[in-house]
């Protein structure tokens, strides 16, 4: 994976883990027990809690990446690992909340005859009711949970109105592909933690069902917001970046006939579709989407930051072989403004104060509810 899919996503590791527990846990559910509730109070929130616990964060692990939840419902830590850094980084903390609210995505082949079987050994078969067992005995209460914690969610925002139209989806997604930096970079975290993008939509929904639940609660002023922006200023600017399409072939000579093609009119992109090894690229005849220096490797990067818009280069040897590089676009270094950002941050510490409260009041809305759980009723009972 390239350097500029490893983006900076800072997330609070041992924070999430905390708030996870609480939230899902079956220790840390009100729902097994009677009590009285506690109606979550309007947070009074200082961004400089997170500035500082961040910073110290990013001191204690600068090699953190972007946190995704998988299809077993544990946040994953990307096996690459970014650059390390001492600047501050704004922690982009939208997909904190799936942590939350895990969409443990089993498709149930339970509906019809149980005794039908899912696979045979030998002669031997394996059924869907021992399927289904087994399910349960590894992960099953856990799933369960999460599934409950999704019906309560949804049970509240009917309660009070709320949808989640495609729109708001999509606008979502939007988000985290620039918060990845691309398409490209987004759809290979995707892949990475076994998720496709139905998946990641439908723990949107989940997640915009939730903050629309919660904001009413949550007060964000211009004088935090300001604040924020002033703690990260650096990371909100956006370097010098270029758009490169390539073409990745094993030899120099492959290099030099793509070269010669395309000086004798020959379609860039259609040229990478059908001689491309690059397989990230090529169905996209061959564009990179942007990227600044450091994201690239060196070879690819000195060649694409030469060109001028349009230009092509010579053969490139890379680390997998020749790349044929045309640019496509070109970026300035710009210097990110308050009023810019303005409402990146506002929902950044929305969702971040959603984030904190959400392990209470999902504690509270279960203390409420009648709920029926066989499989721990089962296990207590034992």
């Amino acid at each position: 994976m390239e350097e500029k899919d490893k983006r900076k996503l800072d997330f609070a590791e041992g924070e999430a883990e905390a708030s996870e527990k609480e939230a899902l846990s079956p220790e840390g559910q009100a729902g097994q027990e009677e009590g009285g509730t506690n109606e979550p109070k309007e947070a009074e929130y200082d961004p400089a809690d997170d500035a500082d616990f961040i910073a110290e964060s990013t001191e204690a692990d600068a090699d953190s990446t972007p946190v995704m939840v998988s299809q077993h419902g544990e946040p994953e830590a990307a096996a690459a690992q970014t650059p390390k850094s001492g600047s501050k980084v704004w922690p982009i903390v939208s997909l904190v909340l799936a942590v939350l609210l895990i969409v443990v995505l089993i498709k149930p082949p339970f509906v019809s005859n149980k005794a039908e079987a899912v696979a045979t050994v030998n002669g031997v078969e394996i059924t869907k009711d021992r399927l289904f067992d087994e399910l349960a005995a590894s992960g099953g209460e856990q799933a369960l949970t999460n599934l409950i914690n999704q019906e309560l969610v949804n049970q509240e925002a009917a309660k009070k109105n709320i949808t989640v139209t495609d729109a708001d989806i999509d606008a979502e997604i939007a988000s985290y592909k620039t918060q990845f930096g691309s398409d490209e970079a987004l759809n290979q975290a995707l892949v990475q933690y076994g998720m496709t993008m139905d998946d990641l939509r439908k723990q949107v929904v989940m997640e915009l069902k939730l903050t629309k639940l919660l904001e009413p609660q949550i007060k964000v002023t211009d004088e935090q917001i300001k604040e924020t922006f002033e703690s990260y200023k650096d990371s909100f600017n956006t370097p010098e970046q270029v758009r490169a399409s390539v073409i990745l072939v094993a030899t120099e000579q492959e290099a030099k006939d793509i070269v010669k093609q395309l000086d004798e009119g020959a379609d860039f992109a259609e040229l990478a579709k059908s001689k491309s090894l690059d397989t990230a690229t090529k169905e996209q005849g061959g564009d990179t989407d942007f990227f600044a220096r450091g994201e690239k490797e060196e070879a690819v990067e000195t060649a694409a930051f030469k060109l001028a818009k349009g230009e092509v280069s010579e053969p490139v040897k890379t680390s997998e072989g020749y790349q044929v590089i045309k640019v496509t676009d070109k970026k300035e270094a710009h210097t990110a403004t308050l009023e810019e950002k303005k409402e990146e941050i506002r929902k950044g510490l929305v969702s971040q104060q959603v984030s904190s409260l959400s392990g209470t009041w999902l504690e509270d809305v279960r203390s409420k509810a009648k709920i029926t759980n066989t499989l721990t009723d089962a296990a207590a009972a034992e």
